[in-house]
């Protein structure tokens, strides 16, 4: 009788065999635990509105989120976010929540690692879009469900080329830019057909406008041109009967300038004010200025000025030959748009006007901004960390003459009690930002 003894390569192949079984075992095992482990991030109702139209032609969920790109991360920007800053923590939290809202479209800004959240996304029946500022190492996406969308075509928009004064004679294209300083911010937008409807869609955008508190001029300056350029866009394609959505981070407040020219509402004397202080000529547009600080402040919150609340640094005051508009060509850039509405301003206006506010804590209720202003029903927040605390981030909307949006509900905003520790944090948001959901009538 043959005594069979295995080689020993044939004991260690058999061995690892094990070994890989064993593993694959503990994998499923560990997969298994994890359904049963509590959300990696806080939950938050959904409100819905009243509805006025008895046959809407179709439903829109429109989410726009601000990541915060892991390549901004400063441990001491954020000393109470421990290990929601490690990417192996905020990853899963951020795609975990993305793909809960189950929105049909979305607009994300700071977006890095694309591979991993492109992964997701397709996974999940999205295709997308993406598009970043030059040298930028994150961008904008737009995603949007494949069985309910296709894309017609796309645009991107970078600020610092683009020209504000059309008509001007002058040779010298900074003049009719009319920029305060290089910021390689820009505006992303797609057109969007719906599947299986005869000729309608929707044009989405999104962007990121320029992060430095004090440079209120020139955000005012790009939400114009977005605006404009978004118009451009759906007539240049003869779809102006599609309405527009344009979502993202816009860094300023309700309170702000811009924002009243965005909704059209008449400028304050505050909020030209602000407009004057700002109108500078950085030395990205003039290098001939003599540096006041070090270290330059190009992307956001990395902490370059000792005050960027107030500060502005390596800047001259603007002279006319700059060709920086005026309070009153900055409302013409406004004006020749549309003024647009906002989702949350409406919705939680809606909310309170009916009587049943619940735990509604909006804008308004915080600064001092009357309550019939535009703005002032925006949420609480939309940032909040351990040094700043502020709403920066819309969801707009622009219908059209033969079509009408309206908004059927949001996601509700998050309370302060559960951000008191700052963001991001395990088990609250992943991100700097809290994430914005609207649902949208179009009839």
């Amino acid at each position: 009788m043959f005594d069979y003894k295995p080689t020993p390569e044939q004991l260690a192949l058999a061995e690892e065999r094990r070994r890989q079984r064993e593993a694959k075992k503990l994998q499923q095992q560990n997969a298994q635990n994890q359904a049963h482990l509590p959300p990696m991030f806080l939950p938050r109702l959904w409100k819905s509105l009243p509805s006025t139209q008895s046959a809407p032609r179709s439903t829109m969920k429109v989410m726009s989120w601000n990541l915060l790109a892991q390549c901004l991360i400063r441990s001491n920007l954020f000393p109470t976010s421990s290990k929601a800053l490690k990417t192996s923590h905020r990853e899963p939290m951020i795609h975990a929540e993305i793909l809960s809202h189950s929105a049909d479209i979305m607009c994300l800004q700071e977006v890095d690692r694309l591979e991993k959240l492109s992964s997701t996304l397709e996974q999940a029946g999205y295709s997308f879009a993406y598009a970043a500022g030059p040298g930028k190492q994150h961008g904008c996406l737009i995603a949007y469900k494949q069985n309910k969308y296709s894309r017609v075509d796309e645009l991107i928009i970078e600020y610092d080329k683009q020209e504000v004064h059309e008509h001007e004679d002058s040779s010298h294209p900074a003049t009719r830019i009319g920029s305060s300083r290089i910021t390689k911010n820009i505006g992303f937008m797609v057109a969007l057909a719906e599947v299986g409807a005869d000729h309608q869609g929707v044009i989405i955008a999104t962007t990121h406008l320029f992060w430095h508190p004090a440079f209120t001029y020139e955000r005012a300056r790009q939400a114009g041109i977005l605006i404009r350029e978004v118009l451009h866009f759906r007539q240049s394609m003869k779809l102006d009967h599609w309405p527009c959505i344009i979502a993202g981070d816009f860094n300023f407040t309700p309170d702000d300038p811009a924002y009243a020219l965005l909704v059209g509402d008449s400028l304050t004397e505050a909020q030209s004010q602000r407009l004057h202080m700002s109108r500078v000529i950085h030395m990205t547009i003039d290098p001939t200025i003599v540096p006041t600080a070090k270290k330059a402040d190009d992307e956001e919150g990395d902490g370059s000025e000792a005050d960027p609340d107030r500060v502005i640094n390596n800047s001259r005051v603007a002279t006319s030959s700059d060709g920086l508009l005026s309070d009153l060509e900055l409302t013409s850039l406004f004006v020749n748009g549309a003024k647009l509405r906002s989702a949350y301003d409406e919705g939680q206006r809606t909310q309170r006007d009916n009587g049943t506010p619940g735990d509604l804590y909006t804008f308004g209720d915080r600064v001092s901004l009357p309550p019939t202003r535009l703005g002032a029903h925006e949420p609480m927040w939309t940032s909040y960390t351990n040094y700043w605390k502020t709403t920066l981030d819309y969801i707009f909307f622009v219908d059209t003459p033969k079509h009408s949006i309206n908004v059927a509900g949001y996601l509700n905003p998050h309370r302060t009690t559960d951000m008191e520790a700052g963001l991001p944090q395990i088990g609250v948001c992943g991100s700097d930002h809290v994430s914005l959901c609207a649902e949208f009538l179009l009839s």
